[in-house]
């Protein structure tokens, strides 16, 4: 049964993620069985190469748990370059009734992966060898749970994660012998800046299809669940079995309380006091914060001691974020001390959507930022500004007629 108002939370601090663990899971939370089979099947197009694709889907013990585990083999064993991989995920998606969130997540996921490991080894992507990732079961667990989670409804939802856990040691693969994380689970967190933790075991624990999905699907990371009612809980389990902890992938599912209109994170308020320091400085300071992560910046005017004119420099940012915040504040304005502050913020759910918009023969993305209720009404459409003012720019028609008609094809396709 779909709910309004879900929230998602992706527990992977205990044995990490892979992307059968995550596709298994998912299954076990009530994604139809039915729709993720068939679409898994589909690939099995003349056009993508892929014969013979066989699936099964089991309960399985991981330890006390009871977890599903799906796997996917085909006949075909040839491995795919990383742009036939891409293409394969888009064109497959494409041609399934997915919603566009479905579709851009599935896109999105695939290009992450096989960009972090042209980047690995220097090449583009139609030269990108995958190894590991390059076999049916990439695309597969990308397209199964493309459709799995729409099929939940979570694309509207909010989605957190705890921070995933990678294992450690050395383990062996087709690029030899590595530490863990691999190098290309760790490039794709470091490109969405999403915490890790070594352990808790010595194996590979997030695989790169794991890490690909986290990271363009989770909106925010906490050790700790948000204040939530549980309405289902699914256990996904992938190939690996331990003794010191059980071997899953738990994903929960529930809704806000009854009442409760706003969405709620933990953040922490950093504050100091200047009044010896430059504009030229206070503003170099403002600009590093915001490029080091901070979530927002002020600047108060006020007085300090002897009336001396000065400025409160304030700041929001995560509490993961707290320390580094400060060195940079210390850093550049010199000052001898920070005022921090932990606090519960009460925020409405936000996403970036991109759009095209073509405005006579100009033809440009422009990202537009949505705001909804705690009922998923869409209550608040604003282009970025930037993008606007290139498009504004190149045609020399007004500022606000651009930014409405943005707005407007922004709409259209948020309704879809």
């Amino acid at each position: 049964m779909i709910e309004d108002n879900k929230i998602l939370v992706i527990d992977c601090q205990v044995a990490g993620v892979a992307g059968d663990m995550f596709l298994g899971a998912l299954l076990d939370l009530g994604a139809d069985v039915g729709k993720v089979t068939s679409a898994i099947k589909s690939l099995e197009n003349p056009e993508f190469g892929y014969r013979g694709i066989k699936i099964e889907i089991n309960q399985v013990m991981r330890g006390q748990f009871r977890a599903t585990k799906i796997d996917i083999i085909s006949d075909e064993p040839t491995k795919r370059h990383g742009d036939q991989l891409i293409e394969i995920v888009e064109k497959a998606v494409g041609k399934l009734e997915l919603s566009e969130k479905a579709k851009r997540f599935a896109s999105n996921t695939i290009r992450i992966l096989v960009g972090a490991e042209a980047d690995l080894h220097k090449a583009n992507f139609s030269e990108a060898h995958l190894h590991e990732v390059a076999l049916v079961d990439t695309a597969a667990e990308i397209v199964g749970s493309a459709v799995a989670l729409d099929d939940l409804g979570l694309f509207d939802s909010k989605v957190y994660s705890t921070p995933v856990s990678v294992g450690g040691g050395l383990f062996r693969f087709s690029h030899g012998t590595v530490s863990s994380p691999a190098p290309a689970t760790l490039a794709i967190l470091a490109s969405k800046n999403f915490p890790f933790q070594g352990g808790p075991m010595e194996s590979e624990l997030a695989t790169p299809t794991g890490a690909s999905l986290l990271v363009n699907l989770v909106d925010e990371v906490n050790r700790f669940y948000p204040l939530m009612i549980p309405l289902k809980v699914g256990y996904g389990a992938g190939n690996k079995d331990f003794a010191e902890v059980p071997g899953v992938l738990r994903l929960t599912m529930g809704k806000p309380l009854a009442g409760n209109d706003f969405l709620k994170d933990e953040i922490a308020v950093l504050e100091t006091n200047l009044d010896d320091t430059t504009g030229e400085i206070i503003g170099y300071t403002f600009d590093r914060l915001l490029a080091e992560g901070a979530k927002d910046v002020s600047i108060i005017p006020m007085f300090t001691k002897k009336n001396r004119p000065g400025q409160i420099l304030k700041v929001i940012a995560d509490a993961k974020d707290v320390d580094n915040l400060s060195k940079v504040l210390i850093q550049e304005t010199g000052t001898l001390g920070i005022r921090v502050n932990y606090c519960e913020r009460h925020i409405i759910s936000r996403e970036v959507v991109t759009v095209e918009l073509l405005v006579g023969e100009v033809k440009e993305m422009v990202n537009v930022k949505v705001a909804k209720d705690s009922k998923g009404e869409i209550i608040r459409i604003k282009p970025e500004f930037e993008d606007i003012k290139k498009i504004a720019g190149k045609t020399k028609k007004p500022l606000r007629e651009i930014m409405d008609l943005a707005t407007a094809r922004a709409l259209g396709v948020l309704k879809k």
